[in-house]
């Protein structure tokens, strides 16, 4: 891939044949975010699984202690009153049944970042799991946003609480923060994500498990972290 002369020299202020620890990968990362906005940092994981077996698939929450610094907008489905008031209270910013699902169905516009539902309008949902899918926005038990606990879900939303998965290369994608963070804070999201991470090891995985990380900005060059 052709870079601009930008992101060269970026890459050439450090070794990218080194491997870096992630404190010092971190400020590095902080370092060579130069956008004119306020900057992701994300972290890439290359997995030592089979993304083509079920049973070796990687898909779990973590709640990152300060956020990724983004607001995220929270759609509530619910055919439950004493739901609706949780959902309210907690923050939520669109909350509906049928007629909500019903409204996506015939404009396929969404609003919100994620959504929860409760188990009673999940088949329901099947209506618009096409419009949603293709976003990752379908709601699912594996990712804890299908639950009864609509108060409780919300809040570790509104927190930082985020759900990954790997990708079609084997590779996990996830913001930590953002480049205006302290450094601190980045560290504490780092070290909470690889715990999650570990923790979500399939039992099917056999060999080396977590086999590359590498931290960026948004448009900056990747840091190799050492393991």
């Amino acid at each position: 891939m052709k870079r601009g002369k930008r992101y060269g020299e970026l890459a050439a202020s450090f070794d990218a044949k080194k491997t870096y620890g992630p404190d010092e990968a971190i400020e590095l990362a902080q370092r060579t975010s130069n956008t004119k906005f306020d900057s992701s940092i994300e972290v890439h994981v290359l997995l030592g699984i089979d993304p083509k077996k079920s049973d070796q698939l990687v898909r779990s929450t973590v709640a990152l202690p300060h956020g990724t610094g983004k607001t995220k907008r929270i759609a509530v489905f619910t055919s439950q009153p004493d739901k609706e008031k949780e959902a309210k209270e907690s923050g939520a910013d669109l909350i509906g049944g049928e007629d909500l699902i019903a409204e996506i169905a015939q404009k396929g516009k969404i609003e919100f970042d994620v959504a929860v539902a409760t188990p009673e309008l999940m088949p329901k949902m099947a209506k618009i799991a096409k419009i949603l899918g293709p976003r990752g926005l379908m709601p699912s038990p594996k990712n804890e946003t299908v639950t009864p606990n609509v108060k409780k879900t919300v809040e570790e939303l509104r927190k930082g609480k985020v759900a990954f998965k790997n990708d079609d290369t084997a590779n996990i994608h996830q913001v930590i923060g953002r480049a205006s963070f302290k450094k601190e804070q980045l560290i504490e999201n780092y070290a909470a994500l690889m715990d999650a991470l570990r923790k979500a090891k399939p039992s099917a995985s056999k060999g080396t498990y977590i086999k590359q990380v590498s931290i960026a900005s948004t448009m900056g060059p990747g840091i190799r972290v050492s393991l």
